[in-house]
């Protein structure tokens, strides 16, 4: 059943839903910056800016995924931009940036991979469209 659903969707389908989970982290880290920062250790500044950072990346994703088909080297692009944002999460937790609590290490580790099944599912649609 997972697997007919993952066969199912198109890239722009992958990167509308990253706009949809981009926009409401974006919301999330700025109008909740403060609880979020008690609750795992993140800073509380950091994660405002990372909030704002959020909303061109999330208009950019929209742009792209209002195309039909979107352009392959766009969806490309996001790609590689999810990859880095998951490269730099374990960087993170590697290098021990932010002193986290167990909570904390938990919602880098999930955002993280929430981000690597976005990138793959946008992979695949890619690749499909080919």
């Amino acid at each position: 059943m997972a697997l007919a659903i993952v066969n199912s969707i198109s890239a722009r389908h992958a990167v509308l839903a990253d706009a949809a989970a981009s926009g409401a982290m974006a919301a999330f880290f700025i109008a909740g910056s403060g609880l979020v920062a008690q609750l795992t250790g993140l800073p509380a500044g950091f994660l405002f800016w990372v909030g704002i950072a959020f909303l061109p990346w999330t208009a950019a994703l929209v742009l792209i995924g209002r195309a039909e088909p979107p352009a392959a080297g766009a969806v490309e692009a996001v790609i590689a931009g999810n990859a880095l944002w998951v490269v730099a999460s374990v960087a993170v937790l590697a290098l021990g940036v932010f002193d986290l609590n167990a909570l904390g290490v938990a919602f880098v580790v999930a955002q993280a991979v929430a981000v690597a099944v976005l990138a793959e599912l946008q992979f695949l649609g890619v690749r499909r469209a080919l």
